[in-house]
C-alpha cells in the first residue's frame, strides 16, 4: 500500500471515530441532564446500536458486497447522518429524541463495516497493515473526547448551563465533511460474485453465516456475543458514573482509554504474530474483568487511580479483542465476502451482545439506584466483571489454537 493511499484511508477512519466519539462518551449524561431521562431510556437509547448492528450485516451484504461501491453507500449514509445528528442537536425530550437516534444508528452502524471493507481491499497484509490504518479512528475518539472537555461542555458549569448538547451540531458539521471526503476514497466494487437470477439468501448477506461452519469461528462468534454483554456496562455507565461520583471532565479522561487504544493498537501485530489468535483474545477479556474491579473499588478521592487504571485497560479490551476479532474474521472470510462478513462480526458484537448488555445495564442501575438519587456503583460494576470471568473461562476450554492465514 502506497502512502497516498495510507494517508486517506487514516483520514477516514480518523473521520469516523471522530463524529461516534463526539457523542456517544456522553450521551448517557446528556439524556439524564438535559432530557431528564431515566436509566430504563438511557438503556434504550443505546439500544439503538445494537439494533443498528443487528440490521448492518444485512444492508452491507445486500448493498455493499453486491450491487454499490462501498465507498459511495459510506459517504451517502454521513451526508443522512449529519441532518439526523442536527435533528437530535434540537431534540427538546426524549420522545423526540429516540426516533432519530434509532434511524440514525441504524445507518450508522453499518459503516463500521464498510470502512473496514475499504480499508481491507487496499491490503495485501492486513494483518500487519490494518492496525497502522484502524489507530487514526482511536486518534479521532481522542481528539473528539479532549475537545469537548477543552471547551468545558462536560464540566459541572457546563451541564448545568446545558452545554453537551453542543456535541450534536459538531457530530453534524463532521458526519457532513465525511460524507463528502467519502466520495474521494479508493475504489471498492462489489466483491461476491452473483448469478443471473436474484438470490434473497445470498443478498441480505445471509450466505456469510456459512463462516459458523468452522468449530473456532463459531466458538469466536459466541464468546464476542458474550463479552459484550459486559461491554455494554461500560459504555452505558462509564460518563455518568464518573459524573455523579464527582470527577470533573470525566470526558477528556475517559480518553486516557483511547490513549492506551493507540499504544496497544501498535503493539498488536507483534503480540499477535508471536502469541497467536488465542492468547490476545484471552488476554483482551482477562482486561475486561480487571477493569470493572477497579471500577468497583475506585473513587474520586484516594482510589482514583483505580479509575485511570481501569480507564486505561480499555485499550487492550477493545484492540486486543475487536481489531483482533475483524482480521480474524478477514482471514476467514476470503475476498468473497468480505464486506458481509465484517457486518456479521458487527452483528455479534455490536448488535446481539450489546443489546443484552445495555438492557441488563438498565435494569440493574435502576435496582441500585436509591430514593436520593445515587447509584451503588460497586455493587454494578462487580456484576460484569464477573460475567467476563465466565466468558474468559468458556473460551478458554473450548477454542484451539489456530494460525492466522497471511
Amino acid at each position: 500500500m502506497n502512502f497516498s493511499v495510507k494517508t486517506r484511508l487514516s483520514l477516514m477512519m480518523f473521520l469516523e471515530f471522530f463524529v461516534w466519539g463526539s457523542w456517544y462518551v456522553t450521551m448517557g449524561t446528556f439524556l439524564g441532564n438535559n432530557l431528564q431521562a431515566k436509566d430504563q431510556d438511557i438503556s434504550l437509547a443505546f439500544s439503538t446500536q445494537s439494533f443498528g448492528a443487528i440490521i448492518a450485516p444485512f444492508i452491507v451484504g445486500l448493498i455493499a458486497d453486491r450491487y454499490f461501491q462501498a465507498q459511495k453507500i459510506l459517504g451517502v449514509i454521513h451526508l443522512v447522518g449529519a441532518a439526523l445528528m442536527y435533528m437530535l442537536y434540537s431534540s427538546v425530550d426524549f420522545g423526540s429524541f429516540f426516533p432519530f437516534l434509532l434511524i440514525y444508528m441504524i445507518l450508522f452502524m453499518p459503516t463500521l463495516a464498510l470502512v473496514n471493507s475499504i480499508s481491507f481491499n487496499q491490503m495485501s497484509n492486513p494483518e500487519k497493515e490494518f492496525s497502522v490504518i484502524r489507530v487514526w479512528g482511536t486518534i479521532g475518539w481522542i481528539a473528539a473526547g479532549l475537545l469537548i472537555s477543552y471547551l468545558s461542555w462536560d464540566s459541572q458549569q457546563g451541564l448545568a448551563e446545558g452545554l453537551l448538547k453542543n456535541t450534536w451540531i459538531m457530530a453534524a458539521f463532521v458526519s457532513l465533511v465525511l460524507g463528502i471526503y467519502s466520495f474521494t476514497l479508493p475504489s471498492t466494487p462489489p466483491q461476491a460474485q452473483t448469478s443471473g437470477k436474484f438470490n434473497l439468501y445470498e443478498a441480505l448477506g445471509l450466505d456469510a453465516l456459512s463462516l459458523l461452519k468452522h468449530k473456532n469461528y463459531a466458538i469466536f462468534f459466541l464468546s464476542s456475543i458474550l463479552i459484550c454483554i459486559p461491554l455494554a456496562f461500560y459504555y452505558q455507565n462509564a460518563s455518568p458514573f464518573l459524573t455523579e461520583i464527582g470527577v470533573e471532565n470525566s470526558t477528556g479522561i475517559m480518553t486516557i482509554g483511547q490513549i492506551s487504544e493507540v499504544l496497544f493498537m501498535l503493539a498488536l501485530p507483534v503480540f499477535f504474530s508471536r502469541f497467536g489468535i488465542k492468547k490476545t483474545l484471552i488476554v483482551a477479556m482477562l482486561a475486561w474483568a480487571l477493569r470493572y474491579v477497579f471500577f468497583s473499588l475506585g473513587n474520586a478521592d484516594s482510589g482514583v487511580w483505580m479509575l485511570l487504571v481501569g480507564i486505561a485497560l480499555h485499550g487492550v479490551c477493545y484492540d486486543f479483542f475487536f481489531v483482533s476479532g475483524q482480521i480474524y474474521t478477514d482471514s476467514h472470510a476470503g475476498e468473497r465476502y468480505k464486506s458481509s462478513a465484517q457486518g456479521l462480526i458487527t452483528l455479534a458484537t455490536y448488535g446481539i451482545g450489546m443489546l443484552i448488555g445495555f438492557w441488563a445495564a438498565g435494569q440493574i442501575s435502576n435496582h441500585f439506584l436509591n430514593s436520593a438519587g445515587n447509584h451503588n456503583w460497586m455493587a454494578i460494576w462487580i456484576i460484569p466483571s464477573g460475567i467476563s470471568i465466565l466468558v474468559l473461562l468458556f473460551f478458554i476450554s473450548f477454542f484451539k489454537s489456530e494460525k492466522i492465514k497471511p
